[in-house]
């Protein structure tokens, strides 16, 4: 019986995983900032609180797992303060380093280490697959810094690493419940110009993508983890009011977005294209590939029109 070990196992896309392996009778270890977790009860399951971002005891767990996943990171749907910027890097940067350096070389461990299309900064119209250049602005900073310090597990342990490089990730938490209210009280629509390409990616989709990975023999590499039908930010707004029975009617200017949110604002602002041209290549069955779909999954069936 495999033993998969997840960091930031107490975030939305953290507990989705953590019940999808114990429901494949996985041994999981959960690790995170949390003082409890929902599934901390459960046969197979051990839940340890800790700052991952010091080195500490948490790190006895890394050499009995299998698998290990990667998901530690501060919310970026913040203000940032330049405190708040600097736990934002720390939360993954650290984190994945002292994971590393708690590898040992005579146990090759299976790494998935989350990123973001972030990396790709503001790329207009350009498609972005997993071999297009990056970006330059804060959060393609962060994801550079994650993406090389996971890397290092190939030369310290001989693990085998795959980035994953997620979209916006939709499903009943994480961001759709920083953009649903707005909707709910007839005040959705979409951010600046609407024109910029939106990244996302069902839940479920996620989930069973790093299945897949998991399972795929020679799978390492980097990964776009996003629908395979590319969306603009007003199309997506328009999309989740028909969803949620509402108008997008109330566009946010992008001065407004940056004066309001600062340089979050100005990230969120940004258009990546981005593709799983890899996933795709591998065949890998999207339940949910366009955002209708997705939206209609988490919400049920949308007004016509």
């Amino acid at each position: 019986m495999k033993r998969i070990l997840i960091t930031g196992a107490s975030g939305f896309v953290g507990t989705h995983l953590v019940r999808h392996f114990l429901d494949l009778h996985w041994h999981v270890t959960g690790l995170g900032t949390s003082g409890s977790h929902p599934a901390q009860e459960a046969e197979r399951f051990v839940w340890v609180s800790a700052d991952t971002t010091q080195p500490g005891s948490w790190q006895d767990h890394v050499a009995n797992a299998d698998v290990i996943v990667n998901l530690a990171g501060q919310n970026i749907f913040k203000r940032w303060t330049k405190s708040y910027k600097q736990a934002i890097y720390d939360s993954r940067v650290k984190t994945t380093h002292h994971l590393v350096s708690a590898m040992v070389s005579d146990k090759p461990v299976h790494l998935l280490s989350a990123s973001a299309a972030g990396i790709y900064g503001d790329a207009g119209e350009r498609t972005l697959t997993e071999e297009s250049s990056t970006g330059t602005d804060f959060l393609a900073g962060v994801c550079k810094d994650w993406e090389s310090a996971a890397l290092t597990a190939k030369k310290k342990a001989g693990a085998v690493v795959q980035i994953m490089r997620f979209g916006v990730v939709l499903g009943d938490g994480g961001a759709l419940s920083v953009m649903s209210p707005a909707f709910k009280w007839f005040a959705g629509g979409p951010l600046g110009s609407g024109y910029q390409w939106f990244p996302w990616i069902h839940i479920d989709d996620l989930i069973n993508a790093m299945e897949f990975l998991i399972q795929t023999p020679d799978s390492r590499g980097i990964y776009n983890m996003v629908g395979p039908e590319p969306v603009r930010q007003r199309d997506f707004a328009k999309a989740l009011g028909r969803a949620l029975h509402r108008p997008a009617l109330m566009p946010a200017p992008g001065f407004v977005v940056k004066l309001v949110m600062g340089e979050l604002g100005a990230s969120l602002l940004n258009s990546q294209k981005a593709v799983p041209d890899v996933l795709t290549k591998r065949r890998f069955p999207f339940a949910y590939p366009e955002v209708e779909s997705a939206l209609t999954a988490i919400f049920g069936k949308p007004d016509p029109g």
